[in-house]
């Protein structure tokens, strides 16, 4: 019977013998019996209790309805850049037509796997090494596609492929191994520049922002001592604006030219004092010792401003007070003698 029973269960797979028909015959389980009356096929008996005619009726075939593993052998298969690779892979098919599976090929087993090694050598011929390792995935599935399209007329489908090994030579396998580890040294490298670059450019943003934050706070600081300055200047003209306002007012009253004749008189005796003490180069002038000219002249100017002021506020403000008196020429010279 050759390979008649090769998809049968495992005890039964390489017996010779075939189930023999006494007219009462019960089918176990996920198993389908190929029935023939008198050498042409007559009906599939399923699972379970059934009935044949003695001598009429023969077994020809039992197929398993299990899923079923298959190895295929090692092969060899060249890549698309001339690299020899050995690869096996292992086959899970199943039976879907027990008729088809029975009579639609001889040996279903042989020709499943040479289809598939054919079709392994096929795609690998199309990929290059790396790739191979790369899309393995999408090679077994080439390979389910190829097989499942040439078996249809057998009644098998293949559920899956799976590549187990691929072995490479030892040559190339060290090649390999190199430009593995290169690979990582270029990425420690690069890992290693990467890591320099973040910490410069965080030392660098570091300083920058210590530069900005210094040079915010020298303009606070210069804001601030700017503020300072212009404070004191408006307290400082304010306090000789209203020592003004008090001088004017003063000088408003009666006699008040010569309370101011006689303030000029006594600076210029205390400066007169002084040229002696703090050099010994003096510029003076002829008449230094003539108080009274000195502060005649001092007040004729005095008057002569004043004067003006008047003359330009005539029409706007009133007199409030009298026209000062001169002060006595006499009294200066009594004043000037008792202090010499």
């Amino acid at each position: 019977l050759k390979h008649s029973a090769w998809l049968a269960q495992a005890p039964r797979r390489f017996n010779s013998g075939l189930p023999v028909n006494i007219g009462v015959l019960f089918v176990p389980q996920q198993e389908a019996w190929v029935v023939e009356r008198m050498g042409k096929f007559h009906r599939i008996l399923e699972p379970g209790l059934n009935f044949l005619i003695p001598l009429l009726d023969r077994i020809r075939y039992v197929q398993s309805l299990k899923e079923i593993v298959i190895n295929v052998p090692e092969q060899s298969a060249v890549t698309l850049d001339n690299v020899t690779l050995q690869i096996d892979g292992v086959l899970y098919l199943r039976v879907m037509d027990p008729y088809k599976a029975s009579y639609g090929v001889e040996d279903p087993e042989y020709a499943v796997t040479q289809l598939a090694q054919t079709t392994m050598r096929s795609e690998l011929g199309k990929l290059s090494l790396d790739r191979v390792f790369r899309e393995r995935e999408s090679l077994n599935a080439s390979i389910v596609d190829a097989i499942n399209q040439a078996s249809d007329c057998w009644g098998i489908r293949c559920l899956r492929y799976e590549i187990k090994d691929i072995h490479v030579p030892p040559r190339v396998k060290e090649s390999m191994q190199m430009q593995v580890e290169a690979e990582r040294r270029k990425r420690a490298t690069v890992l290693e520049s990467e890591g320099t670059r973040e910490s410069a450019i965080n030392v660098a943003e570091g300083q920058k922002q210590a530069q900005i934050l210094a040079s915010e706070a020298e303009k606070a600081e210069q804001i601030n001592k700017a503020a300072g300055e212009a404070n004191a200047m408006l307290v400082k003209a304010r306090a000789k604006a209203e020592a003004i306002q008090l001088l004017a007012a003063a000088l408003a009253q009666q006699h008040g030219n010569a309370a101011a004749s006689l303030s000029v008189a006594e600076q210029y005796v205390s400066a007169f004092s002084k040229l002696a003490k703090d050099s010994n180069t003096l510029l003076l002038p002829a008449n230094t010792g003539d108080i009274t000219n000195m502060v005649a002249q001092a007040l004729g100017i005095y008057s002569t401003l004043t004067k003006t002021q008047a003359m330009k506020t005539q029409d706007k403000v009133p007199p409030t007070c009298e026209e000062p008196q001169p002060f006595p020429l006499e009294e200066l010279k009594a004043e000037e003698s008792s202090s010499s």
